[in-house]
């Protein structure tokens, strides 16, 4: 059994399971964290050839995706930090943005502000800037980077709020992750502030769903 949390690929399919799970004890040393990830990259880079026996995808043009072309796993397989410090700083600017769907009754309550909990959106607002700013204590092997400025802005559709946060700052790594902390915090606070509302008879959410998060956007120059 694995001592690790781990990833792999088990009949083509990506398993990732923490030390002593149930997948952990069908996993061994050949479906580590390499291969899963290699397989998943190719696939988000739109690479249409299938994974071979040994788990890689295989492409004409540069061969396999082995641990050196992860810059978050060295050769071996484990997470790492990657050293930003010999790159120049740069000005950088990313954005994300998600959607809530809601009862058409909830976002009307939130358009009147008539949320027992008070006002959703300025409390969303806060929820999105704190999350952007605390990103590297959250997401383990994110720099801590200086945030020089954050728009968040919202859209009431008649069953969901959007959300779109803006991160921007200087320094020598990207701020894409910042972006969508906010997005996800942002429609999470949303959803903790009308979940009286939203739950049903049972006090389950069959209606309500965070979808769609995603990076629209992002410069360096």
């Amino acid at each position: 059994m694995l001592t690790r949390a781990t990833a792999g690929i088990v009949d083509r399919t990506p398993v990732f399971c923490l030390p002593g799970s149930e997948n952990a004890a069908h996993l061994g040393t050949s479906d580590l964290v390499v291969p899963v990830v290699g397989h998943v990259v190719g696939l988000a880079a739109g690479d249409d050839h299938d994974a071979g026996a040994d788990g890689h995808v295989h492409r004409p043009d540069d061969g396999a995706i082995d641990a050196g072309d992860l810059t978050h796993v060295d050769d071996e397989g484990a997470a790492q930090m990657v050293d930003v410090g010999s790159k120049a700083d740069s000005e950088r600017r990313a954005v994300a943005r998600g959607r809530l769907t809601l009862q058409a009754a909830t976002v009307d309550a939130i358009r009147e502000h008539d949320i027992e909990k008070g006002d959703v959106l300025a409390t969303a607002r806060v929820g999105a800037i704190q999350a952007v700013k605390h990103t590297w204590e959250t997401i383990p092997l994110c720099h801590q980077i200086p945030i020089t400025n954050v728009d968040v802005a919202f859209d009431l559709a008649d069953r969901a709020v959007e959300l779109t946060v803006a991160v921007e700052t200087v320094g020598p790594t990207g701020c894409e992750m910042e972006a969508l902390e906010g997005v996800t915090t942002g429609l999470d606070v949303v959803w903790d502030m009308v979940k009286a509302a939203e739950k049903d008879a049972d006090g389950q959410y069959p209606e309500t769903s965070i979808d769609d998060v995603r990076v629209v956007e992002k410069i360096k120059r």
